[in-house]
C-alpha cells in the first residue's frame, strides 16, 4: 500500500480524536473475540497503518505514530512503514511498559486522554497497561468506550456471512451434549451457575460447529452463555441453517441475535455466580457483567478439554498426517524434478503445494498463510510473498539460484490440523549453512526424544531445544512449541513451549498436541526452522525401578505426527552424535513405512531416496 492513503486516514484520525478532546489512540490487532486471524472489520491497525503482520500495536498521537512489534516482523515493519510517518518500536519485551514510555515521551501537560475501544481489548492487557501508566506515565488517562474507526473508517466491512456447519461423526467422537454436561460438570466445581464464552475456538469446539468467519480457523463469530438448563448461542442471523437450528435446540442450545450478546450478559439475574476467563474476555465485555453477578475468574474448562485430545481423535490425527505427508510428497517431487525447467517463484511454491494438499479427501483449508522463504526471506520467521514482492528460485531457461528454501505451511483436514516446516537445499550447501541446520536439527531432536512427569510446565521443556544452539552462543527469538487444535485453531493454549513465564495452566498432560520448532536466523542471508507436531503420550508405568529410570508418578513423551522428510543433504554429520542418528534414521523408517502406499511414481520415488538411512559414524 502506498503512504498517501495511510497519511491521510492518520489525518482523518487525528482530526476525529482533536474534535473529542483526546491525545492519543490506541489500536491493537485484536477483535471482541481475542482472535489471532481477524475478520476484515476488525483489522483496523492494518487499515490505518499499512502493516500486514499478525500481531503489532499501533498508537497514533498529534504529531507522532508508533507501530509496536516483536523480532518477527522488525525487517517487514520497517519495509511496509516507509514513507508513511509510523515509526517502528521494537518490543524485546512486553508491549505496556513500552507504550507508557512513548506516552511518557510526548511531554504533554494536563491530563491527556488514551481512547481505544474497550470491546476489543483483553481484559489482562487493559490491567497492565493502567498499570504501567501508573508507574511511568501517571497523568495520561484511558477511555476504553471509544471505537476511533467507527467515525473514519467509511467503508468499514461489515460481520461476516459465511454459514455456520456442523462437525459431524466420524470426526466428531464426542457429542455435543456429552461436551456440554462435562462443561457443566465444571462449571459446578467452581460454584459456576453460569459461563461465558466469548474466544470462538472454545465455543465451536464445545458445540461440534464450524465456520469460516476467520481465515484459516474454521470458526466463526458468536457468543455463547452455558447455564443449567440450557445454553444460548449469540450468532449472526442467517448463518445457522434451521435443519441445524433445530438439532441445536434438541441439545438445550437456543440461537439469538449476535448483537444482543452484551445485554444478555448485563440482564443475568441476580445471584447469578458467572465464571469467565480474565485471558480471553475483553475489558468491555467484563464492564458489562451486572454488580449483584459473582464473578469467578479461571480458565475456560473447554480449553483445556479441547487441548487433550481422545484416543480417536489422535487416530483420525495420525490418517490427517498421513494425507498431508502424501501431498508433500508429489509436490516436492514435481520440486525437485521443475528445478531450473521452469519458472519457479515463492508464489509458485505456495500455489503447487496448496494444490496438492487440496486433492486430499477431507482437505478444507491451509490452517495459516504459507511461509515458502528463499535465502534471505527464510530469515523472516513470518513472511510471506506477495504478488508486488517475492523471490526467484529458478527460471525455464535453467538458471537455478543457490541456497536454502524454507516452507512453512498447514492444512485444516476434516480430521485433524497440520503444522510443519522444513529447509531443502537449492545447489550445494555451504559448510556455514550445514552447521546451522545441524545445530537446529539437533535442537528438534532433543526435544522430541524428552520424557517428563505429566504436571511439567510446558515452559520447563523449551531449554531442550535451544540448548544445541545456546553452547554456540545463539538463540532464536520466537517460542519453541505452540498447541494445536483438532479441526481448529493452528495455535491453541493452555500450553506453550517458551521462554513464557510459567503458571499452572500450562501443565503437560496426556492427548495434547504440540509443535516442536526451534530456529536460526541470520538476517540478510538464510533462516532455518524444523517443525514438527508431537502427541504428549503416557508411558507404561516402570516396575522396580532401577537407579536413574522414571519412578515417581506418570511419565509422558512425546511421539512425532509430522510425516516428512528431513533433508539429509544439510546435515554435518560431525555434529551428530550416534543416538540423534538413530533417531532420524527411525523416523525416516515411519515416514517411509507410514507414506509409501499412499503415493505412486515420482513421489514414492523421491520419499524413497529421501528417507535412505544416514550412516552412523
Amino acid at each position: 500500500m502506498s503512504a498517501t492513503p495511510i497519511t491521510q486516514r492518520l489525518q482523518a484520525l487525528r482530526a476525529a480524536l482533536a474534535a473529542r478532546g483526546i491525545q492519543a489512540a490506541l489500536i491493537p490487532s485484536s477483535d471482541p473475540h481475542l482472535s489471532e486471524y481477524l475478520p476484515e472489520r476488525w483489522q483496523g491497525r492494518q487499515w490505518l497503518s499499512g502493516f500486514t503482520g499478525s500481531s503489532g500495536t499501533l498508537l497514533v498521537a498529534a504529531d507522532r505514530a508508533a507501530l509496536f512489534t516483536d523480532s518477527r516482523y522488525w525487517a517487514q515493519a520497517e519495509t511496509e512503514l516507509a514513507g508513511t510517518g509510523i515509526d517502528l518500536v521494537k518490543l524485546d519485551g512486553a508491549f505496556s511498559p513500552a507504550c507508557a514510555r512513548w506516552l511518557a515521551d510526548l511531554g504533554l501537560s494536563g491530563q491527556p486522554a488514551l481512547a481505544f475501544d474497550g470491546l476489543v481489548m483483553g481484559l489482562a492487557a487493559v490491567q497492565q497497561l493502567k498499570e504501567a501508566l501508573q508507574a511511568q506515565a501517571p497523568a495520561w488517562q484511558v477511555q476504553p468506550q471509544l471505537d476511533v474507526l467507527e467515525a473514519i473508517w467509511a467503508d468499514r466491512p461489515g460481520l461476516p456471512t459465511a454459514a455456520v456447519y456442523e462437525h459431524t461423526a466420524p470426526f466428531a467422537c464426542t457429542s455435543r451434549a456429552d461436551k456440554l454436561s462435562a462443561l457443566r460438570q465444571a462449571m459446578g466445581a467452581r460454584g459456576a451457575s453460569h459461563h461465558w464464552i466469548a474466544t470462538l475456538d472454545d465455543l465451536a469446539w464445545v458445540l461440534n460447529l464450524r465456520g469460516a468467519d476467520v481465515d484459516y480457523n474454521p470458526v466463526f463469530l458468536a457468543h455463547l452463555l452455558v447455564h443449567a438448563d440450557g445454553a444460548e448461542l449469540f450468532v449472526p442471523e442467517g448463518k445457522v441453517a434451521p435443519e441445524l437450528a433445530e438439532r441445536l435446540a434438541a441439545d438445550g442450545v437456543q440461537l439469538r441475535p449476535y448483537a444482543e450478546a452484551l445485554d444478555a450478559l448485563a440482564a443475568l439475574p441476580p445471584g447469578s455466580v458467572l465464571l469467565i476467563d480474565p485471558k480471553r474476555v475483553t475489558h468491555g465485555l467484563r464492564q458489562r457483567v451486572p454488580a449483584h453477578t459473582r464473578v469467578v475468574e479461571a480458565l475456560n474448562p473447554t480449553t483445556l478439554a479441547k487441548s487433550r485430545k481422545t484416543d480417536a481423535e489422535a487416530e483420525h490425527i495420525r490418517e490427517a498426517m498421513e494425507r498431508d505427508g502424501a501431498a508433500m510428497c508429489r509436490f516436492y517431487a514435481w520440486f525437485e524434478q521443475a528445478l531450473g525447467r521452469e519458472a519457479i517463484s515463492e508464489l509458485t511454491v505456495d500455489e503447487r503445494l496448496s494444490a496438492e494438499r487440496a486433492k486430499e479427501a477431507d482437505f478444507v483449508s491451509l490452517s495459516f498463510p504459507t511461509i515458502a522463504g528463499f535465502n534471505a526471506n527464510g530469515a523472516l520467521p513470518h513472511y510471506r510473498a506477495t504478488p508486488e514482492a517475492f523471490g526467484h528460485i529458478s527460471t525455464p531457461q535453467g538458471l537455478v539460484a543457490q541456497g536454502l528454501l524454507l516452507i512453512d505451511s498447514g492444512a485444516q483436514y476434516l480430521g485433524g490440523t497440520t503444522d510443519i516446516t522444513r529447509v531443502w537445499p537449492i545447489g550445494q550447501p555451504s559448510a556455514a549453512q550445514k552447521r546451522d541446520y545441524t545445530l537446529v536439527l539437533k535442537g528438534t531432536i532433543g526435544l522430541s526424544r524428552a520424557r517428563f512427569p505429566q504436571g511439567t510446565l510446558a515452559p520447563m521443556l523449551d531449554a531442550l531445544a535451544r540448548a544445541p544452539l545456546w553452547a554456540e552462543g545463539i538463540d532464536f527469538g520466537h517460542g519453541t512449541g505452540h498447541g494445536v487444535g483438532y479441526f481448529m485453531n493452528v495455535h491453541e493454549g493452555p500450553q506453550s513451549i517458551s521462554k513464557a513465564v510459567p503458571n499452572a495452566d500450562m501443565a503437560m498432560q496426556p492427548g495434547m498436541i504440540t509443535s516442536i520448532e526451534p530456529g536460526l536466523y541470520r538476517p540478510g542471508r538464510w533462516g532455518i526452522r524444523i517443525e514438527n507436531l508431537v502427541l504428549n503420550v503416557a508411558l507404561p508405568p516402570v516396575q522396580n525401578a532401577e537407579p536413574g529410570e522414571p519412578e515417581h508418578g506418570q511419565y509422558l513423551a512425546f511421539e512425532t505426527l509430522t510425516l516428512c522428510p528431513i533433508d539429509t543433504r544439510c546435515i554435518d554429520l560431525t555434529l551428530m552424535r550416534a543416538d540423534e542418528v538413530q533417531w532420524l534414521n527411525q523416523y525416516h523408517a515411519e515416514v517411509r513405512r507410514r507414506l509409501a502406499p499412499r503415493v505412486e511414481g515420482d513421489a514414492l520415488t523421491w520419499l524413497l531416496a529421501r528417507t535412505e538411512p544416514v550412516p552412523t559414524h
